[in-house]
Parts: structure tokens; sequence; C-alpha cells
């Protein structure tokens, strides 16, 4: 479980970055914008990442649709050389997610699985529970694939107040913006 936790903490930086970012609608480090996804660079440190919002979102409690007030709602993946991270692939639902919890991605017939923070550690930051990843570099790499092969992906998550939201994100553009983000941050 520990290393879940470093691999969340490498791409936390560009997360919240991201999250900052995405949400003006002009912004001085947006570098690109590809059909759905958009590219952003930070250069101290050299961080790269495309992002995408949401096309549709429903949230659902005990089978009901239901209103709730949530924050920016983002897939992205990011490329930082001093962490090593080369397509990092995370997901932002806008709130804290249930602890111990899975978030799970459907792509096409494919379902890939990412992690939460666990219940009660003190490693982690206060904004850290908003923020799910893939378990290991092998686990993004598949993901990536089937990324740029589908349409589509449904990103479905439980919040701590028992909320379960989809969240269905086009990737057109997506192997475009992935791969100008990854050679901005080559080196």
């Amino acid at each position: 479980m520990a290393s879940y936790l470093v691999r969340g903490l490498a791409g936390i930086s560009v997360a919240l970055a991201a999250s900052a970012s995405f949400a003006q609608d002009v912004s001085t480090n947006r570098v690109a914008a590809i059909t759905d996804w958009s590219v952003f660079v930070d250069s101290n440190p050299t961080r790269c990442w495309s992002v995408s919002a949401p096309k549709e979102s429903a949230n659902t409690k005990d089978g009901r649709v239901v209103a709730v007030r949530r924050g920016d709602i983002l897939l992205l993946v990011a490329y930082i050389p001093s962490k090593d991270a080369k397509g990092q692939v995370m997901f932002t639902g806008g709130y804290k997610f249930s602890p111990n919890t899975q978030v799970t991605l459907q792509i096409a017939d494919q379902t890939f699985s990412m992690f939460t923070v666990l219940e009660d550690d003190p490693a982690t930051s206060s904004n850290e529970d908003e923020f799910a990843w893939s378990p290991t570099d092998a686990d993004d790499t598949k993901l990536l694939i089937a990324m740029k092969r589908g349409a589509a992906v449904v990103v479905t998550g439980l919040s701590s107040r028992g909320t379960t939201t989809k969240d269905t994100f086009s990737l057109l553009g997506f192997t475009a913006a992935n791969a100008e983000a990854e050679s901005r941050c080559e080196g």
C-alpha cells in the first residue's frame, strides 16, 4: 500500500495545478487544445499533462438521482521527469472519496480500477482524498492503450457521503493531446 501512496504523491502536485489551471478560462500555461483535451506545462519543476472535463455527470444515492455540489472534475495524464512519472493517469471527482474504495473506469468492454487514499492515513494531505490513481506503471500503460483506442471513458466513484458518481469523458483528441504532453516533457 505504501507504493500506492508514493505514486499518488508524485502526481498530486500536477493534479492540483491542473485543477486550478483548468478551472480558468484563460491560462498562461495551457499550450494546446485538441478537441476535448487540453495540454498544460509548468516549468519549475517541469510537469506536463493532458486533461479533460466530463461531457456528462450523474449523481445517485440509494438508487435516486440527487443534486450535489462538486469541485473540479478532471481526468488527466501526467508526465513529471523529476519523479520518473511517465503517463500517470489520475482522476479527481470534485469531492472526497469514501476511504478504502476504488474508482472504476469503463472503456468499451474493459474495466480498470484506481485506488483512493486509505482511511486515517497520516501521510496524506488534505487534498489527496479527492484523487484516485492507477496502482502501477503497468496499469497506467494498459489504461493509456485503452484510452487511445476508445471513444469515451465512464468513471465511477463513491463519495465520503455515500453518493455514487458517474462521469463520462470524451476521448476525442486524447491521443494527440497525450502525445503533445509527453513530447514536451521528454528529456
